[in-house]
């Protein structure tokens, strides 16, 4: 921990955003969740802590709860005032009673960089799983149909509230998108769409912009629809319409042990481009 009396630990506030966004521009040491947010959005929602020494921000994280009873480590930036292994502690020990107080968390983060990986174990966390990243390069179609009765279309603002009952239905609670984060990814895709029978949403995808091509950043359906074919035809889909556009780079991430959904990005002609990202969590309570 960091004692003296020119450092104190607060939570941030709104003025706070110009200074940490600053720190976040010119550190060395700085964790970003993936997240349809930016972590400066999160101020206002705790835990969002700083360490101050003298009116100057010199580190900063963020683990607000999102979706209910799961808390990513959303930012960590430090600065070279302080040591890395000193402000992690404090600011994290900080966040973790501020949890506590308020009930039983599963505080997790996608570990991007080595020195953040070193931090998580030291204070606990363990990693039972990665995420894996592949790309689709193919202008090669993919076949697929969809049951009967089944349709495609255009995902339209008014579909979130049933989208987020698929997703909460497809993933495990620490995978699943609250109805305010699939809005912000909403806003942010370039291709969304869902497959629906009968009036009913029963499955969707939401696929972002990135530098190469398309980022299918969510796909799900419902575990009763699985294996019928229903994400493959969105795939199929996803495919198609990027290619109308001259998209034809795909990327997406699933989860190491989510065999059902590795195996369908396989055979929809994604190959795994070698990168993979620990997952560490933490039970706090």
């Amino acid at each position: 921990m960091i004692t003296g009396g020119n450092i104190q630990t607060r939570a941030a506030v709104l003025m706070d955003r110009q200074q940490i966004a600053s720190l976040m521009r010119v550190s060395a040491y700085i964790h970003r969740h993936l997240d349809w947010r930016y972590p400066l959005d999160w101020i206002g929602s705790s835990p969002f802590f700083v360490l101050e020494s003298r009116g100057e921000i010199i580190s900063a994280l963020a683990c607000p709860p999102d979706p209910p009873q799961v808390a990513w480590v959303r930012l960590f930036v430090t600065s070279k005032m302080v040591s890395l292994e000193e402000s992690w502690q404090t600011l994290w020990d900080t966040a973790r009673l501020d949890l506590a107080r308020r009930g039983r968390f599963m505080a997790a983060a996608i570990v991007l960089e080595d020195w953040y990986h070193g931090l998580l174990l030291a204070s606990g966390f363990s990693s039972h799983q990665s995420i894996v990243m592949l790309e689709r390069e193919e202008q090669i179609p993919i076949g697929a149909s969809l049951p009967v009765g089944f349709s495609i279309r255009t995902m339209l603002q008014y579909d979130l509230p049933a989208v987020t009952e698929v997703d909460s239905a497809a993933f495990d609670p620490l995978w699943q998108n609250s109805l305010s984060a699939l809005k912000e990814g909403y806003q942010q895709a370039v291709l969304a769409t869902v497959a629906e029978a009968d009036g009913q949403v029963l499955g969707y995808q939401l696929s972002t912009r990135n530098p190469l091509g398309v980022h299918l950043a969510r796909l799900a359906v419902r575990p009763s629809l699985q294996g019928r074919g229903v994400g493959r035809a969105l795939v199929a889909d996803l495919v198609q319409q990027a290619g109308r556009r001259g998209m034809f780079h795909l990327t997406v991430n699933t989860q190491s042990d989510n065999a059902a959904s590795l195996a369908l990005y396989r055979k929809t002609g994604f190959h795994e481009t070698g990168d993979r990202y620990p997952v560490c969590q933490l039970q706090v309570s």
